[in-house]
């Protein structure tokens, strides 16, 4: 035939096209160009049912074994390996990112739309087992933001997690991961290849003897600013995530009618499992975003993203002293207890929180290398206060025991001890709220002394005349205010250890308290 331009026949294939019939194609976190030094090489051998197919496999798998690298290899053909597809979700999940290595490029190009074209066609079933199937490794593999050794890969909010985003993306039923997780990934999978290269081994597990090398292996100065970089990312992937699922779980639902606007506050309405603005919302009321927020978890609803961000670039923000109408809706929200949490990360994840609070940002993702909590610093105090909602009908002053929680550590972000620099912390904010001088003082106090009763249980002689002087002292400082200060410090003590974890809290410290 006549030669076509640069030399080739007309006709012919590529000079890097290989063999037909044949080609060699890599799948998984090789597909995706994101192997690591401890990584495997997934690559699927594809072919249109050549007899010397077990020879060119051999030519190719023995070299690669000889060099030591780990190798997870198949032969298929494309409807062998469509037909593993569609039976096994994981084969699917790697197959999702076939990508030509060399050989036919028609072979990939047809297993690829292959395995999209069934992809999409049974997401209705296959995105609700994805959805079990993450939910189980959540549970196994916990939470990667408040880890103390966290599973890069497959903790809830890892690179897993990303990867599936990209599935779902892929089935047309939500869009792919945005900016802000992409950034998340990359930093994660940097952490995770500094991570293979320093310890030489194929481990995703951040233990605490690897961190600082891991740390500067990727130009952070030591194993805390790691630990709170990955808590970043990992809450950036997860708020991400839950809002996918939520879209997935309404996409591949039964069928119903569609879901009419339901007011449940002022201000806002539930739309489609959602709150979001009513239409009559006034974006300068500066108690809008709080009494939404609050709306939002005393219902026990998500705040729907588009939601979140109009308000964070719209909406006022009280002044202080904040109105007491802000102040209410604040203490509505942490009222609503465990529903809080999530509002209160959609709201920190718009940068809306240290807005608030500035002193926030002081304890945002700031980590905790103690085992006995299981939390970062402001993880740990919105559990707190979370908890303390169960408790607000035995104190007097529900609204100082809320917003006592929400202090009690606040001063974990300031040099020297915590409980001090905390009273001085919870001081200036408790007037920016808008609480009158005393009770200021009764909150100063209450984060001063958040201590004093477990550590009294606990390490002194109960009937030593000097344990007892020590406590009256303590919660005499505001004088009338005694026993509303002891009641808001017995409350704050379960609350604060209920949060820290089981060895921080259990049936012996409560009776002692008690």
């Amino acid at each position: 035939s006549a030669p076509a331009p640069g030399g080739a026949p007309s006709g012919a294939a590529p000079p890097d096209a290989g063999p037909s019939g044949v080609a060699l194609a890599a799948v998984g976190s090789h597909g995706r160009r994101e192997l690591t030094p401890g990584g495997d090489l997934d690559l699927v051998l594809l072919h249109r049912g050549r007899p010397d197919i077990g020879e060119i496999a051999d030519r190719i798998w023995y070299p690669i074994w000889d060099s030591g690298l780990r190798l997870d290899h198949s032969v298929r053909t494309v409807a062998e390996a469509r037909t593993v597809a569609r039976a096994d979700l994981k084969a699917a999940l790697g197959l999702l990112t076939v990508r030509r290595i060399a050989g036919d490029h028609t072979l990939v190009d047809e297993l690829r739309a292959a395995v999209l074209a069934d992809w999409r066609a049974d997401a209705r079933v296959r995105l609700p087992e994805l959805a079990a199937l993450c939910r189980e490794r959540w549970e196994q593999q916990g939470e990667l933001a408040f880890l103390l050794e966290p599973d890069l890969k497959e903790a809830h909010g890892g690179l897993r997690d990303v990867h599936v985003m990209r599935a779902v993306a892929a089935s047309w039923i939500a869009s792919a991961p945005d900016g802000r997780v992409i950034a998340a990934h990359d930093l994660l999978l940097d952490i995770r290849h500094a991570l293979h290269e320093s310890t030489g081994r194929s481990t995703d597990r951040l233990v605490l003897q690897e961190q600082e090398a891991v740390a500067h292996a990727v130009g952070m100065a030591d194993a805390n600013i790691l630990l709170s970089a990955i808590a970043e990312a990992a809450r950036t992937v997860t708020y991400a995530a839950d809002h996918l699922w939520r879209r997935v779980a309404r996409a591949t639902g039964t069928r119903r009618a569609p879901v009419e606007r339901r007011p449940v506050g002022n201000g806002a309405v539930e739309h489609d499992g959602e709150v979001v603005l009513a239409r009559n919302a006034d974006l300068s009321d500066p108690a809008l975003v709080l009494r939404v927020a609050a709306a939002a978890a005393q219902n026990g609803l998500p705040l729907a993203p588009a939601t979140v961000a109009h308000l964070a670039g719209d909406a006022a923000l009280p002044a202080a002293p904040w109105p007491p109408e802000a102040r209410d809706a604040l203490v509505s929200l942490l009222g609503a207890g465990p529903a809080a949490i999530g509002v209160w990360e959609a709201l920190d994840q718009a940068g809306l929180i240290a807005r608030l609070l500035p002193d926030w940002e002081r304890v945002r993702n700031r980590p905790q290398r103690n085992p006995v909590h299981r939390f970062t610093v402001d993880r740990h105090l919105v559990e707190t206060a979370a908890g303390a909602a169960a408790l607000t009908r035995e104190v007097a002053r529900p609204d100082l025991l809320l917003v006592g929680a929400l202090l009690h550590d606040i001063g974990k972000g300031w040099p020297g001890d915590h409980s001090t620099s905390g009273a001085v912390v919870a001081h200036d904010l408790g007037v920016r709220l808008g609480f009158p001088d005393g009770d200021v003082q009764v909150l100063e106090t209450v984060v001063r002394h958040h201590l004093l009763l477990p550590e009294t249980a606990t390490r002194r002689d109960l009937d030593d005349p000097v344990t007892i002087d020590t406590v009256v002292s303590a919660v005499s400082a505001v004088p009338g205010r005694e026993r509303e200060t002891l009641e808001l410090l017995a409350a704050l003590a379960v609350a604060d250890g209920n949060a820290t974890g089981p060895a921080a809290w259990g049936p012996w410290k409560a009776r002692l308290v008690a």
